[in-house]
C-alpha cells in the first residue's frame, strides 16, 4: 500500500511558529510525526515523502537516518527545496526523484513537491499530489496537498486524497491551461 506525506520538517525550530504547529519543541514534533508514520506503515508498504524531510545540519544525518529507518516499509523521497544533497544520499531511501509518476490502485498519480497547474495525464483523470505550501492551500480538484499541516500530521492513502479532491474546487485556471477539458 502507498502512503503519502510532505513537509515534516524534522528538527526545524522555526516551523513551529511559521506554520503554527501545536508542539512545544521540535523534539515533540519529531516524535509525533514519526509515531504517526510508524503507526500506519507495515514492512510491505511504501511511504512517499514529497519533500522537505528535515531542516537540520548534516551533523544530524545519523539521527535522521535512524529515525527514517525506524519507519517500516520502503521510503521514497520526492525532493523539496530544503532537501540537501547529503539528505538525498541517506541509505534509507528506496528511490529519490525530483518528480515521478506512479500507478496507485489503477490511478495515474504525479508526485512533486510543488503544486502544478497541469501534468501528464491531467486531461485523462490523473491526480497530482504535492506539498511545499504547508497549510496555505489545500489544492484543487485534481491537485491535492498531502502535507502534514493539512492532514493532522498523518500520512494518507490515495483513497483519502481522492475523497478530499471531490470536495475541492476546480482550479479557476483549468479552462485556460487545459481548454475543452472538464474535471
Amino acid at each position: 500500500m502507498n502512503f503519502y506525506t510532505a513537509d515534516p520538517h524534522f528538527f526545524h525550530e522555526n516551523i513551529l511558529k511559521f506554520c503554527n504547529r501545536p508542539f512545544q519543541t521540535v523534539d515533540a514534533l519529531n516524535r509525533h510525526i514519526l509515531s504517526n508514520y510508524q503507526s500506519v506503515m507495515t514492512s510491505v508498504d511504501d511511504l512517499w515523502i514529497l519533500g522537505d524531510v528535515a531542516v537540520v545540519h548534516v551533523d544530524a544525518a545519523p539521527e535522521l537516518s535512524a529515525m527514517l529507518a525506524s519507519i517500516p516499509g520502503r521510503k521514497h523521497l520526492v525532493t523539496g527545496n530544503h532537501d540537501k544533497p547529503w539528505l538525498k544520499s541517506l541509505p534509507v531511501w528506496t528511490s529519490v526523484h525530483g518528480i515521478v509518476e506512479i500507478k496507485d490502485s489503477g490511478h495515474r498519480v504525479t508526485l512533486c513537491h510543488y503544486p502544478m497547474l497541469t501534468f501528464a495525464g491531467a486531461r485523462h483523470g490523473a491526480i497530482q499530489l504535492f506539498g511545499h505550501v504547508h497549510g496555505n492551500w489545500p489544492g484543487s480538484r485534481n491537485s491535492v496537498n498531502v502535507g502534514v499541516d493539512c492532514w493532522n500530521f498523518q500520512p494518507v492513502m490515495l483513497k483519502q486524497v481522492m475523497e478530499r479532491a471531490e470536495t475541492l474546487p476546480v482550479n479557476p485556471l483549468w479552462p485556460t491551461v487545459e481548454p475543452g477539458t472538464d474535471i
